[in-house]
């Protein structure tokens, strides 16, 4: 049923508060750090021509937020096989034409920007895990070898772009929903051993700079001037910053160019050397925060589909958090993951608003008892 606001007051009124200012708070985080790069560089118009572009991509983000709210999330499902049909014919279509990105993922490059299906697919891929852990109960082995196959025919063109961070990204968000969906853990175990015991065997396959990063994320100090230099300087960014931070603008790791991509992979480590082990905190409970809101909709919302939508989704968020926090510090792998509105790019903040819109629709649905 498509919900059908009279007023701009009914629509306030039936917002979910929490889901709609957590995500501007962290969106202004992010920008703020931003700004702070931009104008630490040499103050050029490039430079800022790079926070320009992130706040009209978030002003993007927020008409399709609220155009998925008055649109209705049950619309999306209706067409989830068109959707799926569409996405793996772009990633499909990449492994013949593709324009790569420092060898670390694929887009298209359509002039004013560029595309890359894998972000805008986690959406659809919510869609199609909900589709068939409803039609498919993950309880026999039959069923679970359905679902497998089509996680295999989606992730296998994604890890050959390569991708390794979207793939982790997809196969986070299919093991969530099988936990929901109560599949047995003797299958989960299964899974699990498998994915362990083939990575020896995906190890000749990997490329040179994904060994790298796996091997400097166990000693850093392997290459300390290559592929470790990048590690190395973000730890000393967010030591730096201390209790309380040395103050907006006044971080000295980017300013002297020794923290590398400072609005993208390392824009936390930016951020806490600024605003410290205070501020980072405060992010950190905001995204905490943000996320247990999208369970208890989960929770709350009597429409399995939507419920399986709900999971993907914060399982999407947590990885993508987990692994951008977690890599600033040398607990993780250096993947390239965005930090979900934080980091720059216009792909992840438009996607992380559609998400938040589509969760935002399942919330009204559920509190209006129209599931």
């Amino acid at each position: 049923m498509k919900t059908n606001f009279s007023s701009i007051r009914e629509l306030w009124n039936r917002l979910d508060k929490v889901l709609f200012f957590i995500p501007l708070v962290l969106l202004c985080c992010g920008l703020l750090s931003i700004y702070s790069q931009c104008a630490l560089i040499d103050q050029s118009i490039l430079q800022f021509g790079i926070l320009s572009r992130q706040i009209i991509w978030s002003l993007v983000g927020l008409i399709f937020y609220f155009f998925i709210v008055l649109f209705d999330y049950k619309v999306i499902y209706r067409y989830t096989t068109v959707l799926y049909a569409i996405l793996m014919v772009m990633l499909l279509l990449l492994l013949v034409i593709d324009y790569a990105t420092k060898g670390a993922s694929r887009w298209f490059n359509l002039g004013f920007m560029r595309f890359q299906p894998s972000e805008f697919g986690k959406i659809v891929w919510a869609f199609v895990i909900a589709f068939m852990c409803s039609n498919f109960p993950p309880k026999r082995f039959y069923d679970i070898g359905i679902t497998l196959a089509v996680a295999g025919a989606t992730i296998l063109p994604i890890l050959l772009q390569p991708d390794l961070g979207s793939t982790l990204v997809y196969v986070v968000m299919l093991l969530a929903v099988f936990v929901v969906a109560c599949i047995p853990w003797k299958y989960i175990w299964g899974l699990v051993g498998i994915a362990l015991g083939s990575f020896p065997l995906l190890w000749p396959f990997l490329k040179e700079y994904q060994k790298l990063r796996i091997l400097v994320f166990i000693n850093p100090s392997l290459d300390p001037r290559g592929a470790g230099y990048n590690v190395i300087q973000s730890r000393i960014a967010v030591g730096s910053g201390g209790f309380f931070g040395k103050g907006f603008m006044q971080g000295t790791q980017g300013k002297l160019h020794f923290l590398p991509e400072p609005h993208t992979d390392f824009i936390f480590s930016v951020f806490s050397e600024e605003f410290g082990f205070v501020g980072s905190s405060m992010v950190i409970l905001l995204y905490v925060t943000l996320m247990m809101r999208i369970l208890q909709i989960a929770e709350k919302t009597q429409d399995e589909k939507a419920r399986y939508v709900c999971i993907a989704i914060v399982a999407c968020l947590w990885f993508a958090v987990t692994e951008s926090v977690a890599m600033t510090v040398g607990l993780a792998p250096v993947t390239g993951i965005p930090l979900p509105l934080f980091s720059y790019g216009g792909s992840s903040i438009l996607v992380t608003f559609m998400m938040l819109g589509i969760v935002q629709s399942i919330g009204i649905a559920a509190n209006e008892g129209e599931n």
